[in-house]
């Protein structure tokens, strides 16, 4: 048989290189094992260094640390605060100045003679109601009138008849009684048209008037309302001549305020003015939303440019007292408590929960939670707060 010299060799050649790959394979996986082992003396890369360690409630910088050089801290400064504690608070009408004006008969609102805002005199006329009360309370009163007229003819004929003896005792004694419940009637229905006003000729309109003088401050009825209900306000007046200022002041500094305490007031509608005065009324109650107190400030207010609703920062002032004073930057926020880190030890720090007491520009003075002297974190803070 013949054989294919040429295929032979190929297939000689081809298994040859069969052969070198594999060869080559394991060669670059040792090399690769070697090198993992460290035969070649090649080392893994070292992980970074921590930014902080944890020890407890203390924080630690080690001395690789890059937070060293973001780290900044300086010593808790003291200062001499005047007590002036400032909070928002609100214009309002004095109470004791504000009268609900009512109408005492119902009927229909026929004229509205005032808007809301709108400055009036006591004796003005605020509107005019179509009463048919109005009519009957004439009517109640026309008849008493008559009735008392009847009693008294009655009472002195009575008389006149007693004195040639023609009437007996107690014909007279039932005239006087009869005359002097007529009487009481007509005074009562005379009291009656007093009270609601009644001053019009015609007997269906009633006229409402100002009973003092100020400025309309609620209105609840139009022209041709119905009014019905005698206790609800048709508006209602407040005298503005002497306003409130009455600011909220948080529980935690109640302790700081007392009646006659001098206090500063500034409005956002006047800007750069500062009104002086004293406190007038502590409240006795929290309110139990907010655990604010109300402190109201009296003033004066002949031009009426304090206005019920405006906007005021109330500034109180008490007695000077030394406090820890610390820039807003060493500030930081943790589950809603304002907080700050304070050294310890060589680069060790702790956090500790302030209590703010006032806040002025770049800085603020705290009540408690550091000590004078203190090194706080006052710039990188942010880094440790996690």
């Amino acid at each position: 048989m013949q054989v294919d010299h040429h295929q032979h060799g190929s297939m000689r050649i081809g298994g040859g290189y069969l052969w070198a790959g594999i060869g080559v394979g394991i060669v670059v996986i040792g090399v690769l094992y070697a090198s993992k082992a460290g035969l070649f003396g090649g080392k893994e890369a070292p992980p970074p260094p921590a930014a902080f360690q944890r020890q407890g409630d203390k924080i630690v910088i080690p001395a690789d640390s890059p937070l060293r050089s973001r780290i900044a801290f300086a010593p808790a400064a003291t200062r001499s605060i005047g007590g002036r504690l400032s909070v928002p608070g609100t214009v309002e009408a004095d109470p004791s100045r504000t009268i609900p004006v009512l109408t005492p008969l119902s009927g229909r609102l026929a004229e509205l003679k005032v808007g809301l805002g709108d400055r009036v005199t006591a004796g003005q006329v605020l509107a005019v109601i179509d009463s048919p009360d109005l009519a009957q309370a004439y009517d109640d009163d026309e008849k008493a009138a008559d009735t008392l007229a009847l009693t008294e003819k009655t009472l002195n004929r009575q008389k006149q008849q007693q004195q040639i003896g023609v009437a007996s005792d107690h014909d007279l004694d039932q005239a006087k009684s009869d005359y002097s419940q007529a009487l009481a009637e007509h005074e009562r229905t005379q009291a009656r048209l007093r009270d609601v006003g009644a001053l019009a000729a015609d007997h269906h309109r009633l006229v409402i008037r100002a009973p003092v003088a100020g400025s309309v401050t609620a209105l609840s009825a139009a022209n041709g309302a119905m009014i019905n209900d005698a206790t609800q306000p048709l508006m209602t007046l407040s005298d503005l001549s002497t306003i409130w200022v009455t600011a909220l002041v948080p529980e935690r500094n109640l302790g700081e305020v007392a009646k006659g305490q001098a206090a500063e007031v500034t409005l956002d509608a006047y800007p750069g003015k500062v009104l002086a005065g004293k406190v007038t009324f502590v409240s006795d109650v929290v309110e139990p939303d907010s655990r604010r107190d109300k402190v109201r400030v009296a003033f004066t207010n002949p031009d009426a440019v304090l206005k019920p609703n405006m906007f005021a920062t109330v500034t109180l002032k008490g007695v000077e007292k030394t406090l820890v004073v610390l820039p807003t930057s060493a500030l930081l926020m943790n589950n809603d408590r304002t907080t700050v880190f304070v050294q310890t030890g060589d680069w060790t720090f702790e956090r500790r929960v302030i209590d703010l007491s006032l806040e002025e520009g770049t800085e603020v003075a705290i009540a408690s939670g550091v000590k004078p002297g203190e090194q706080v974190v006052v710039k990188g803070g942010i880094l440790l707060n996690d």
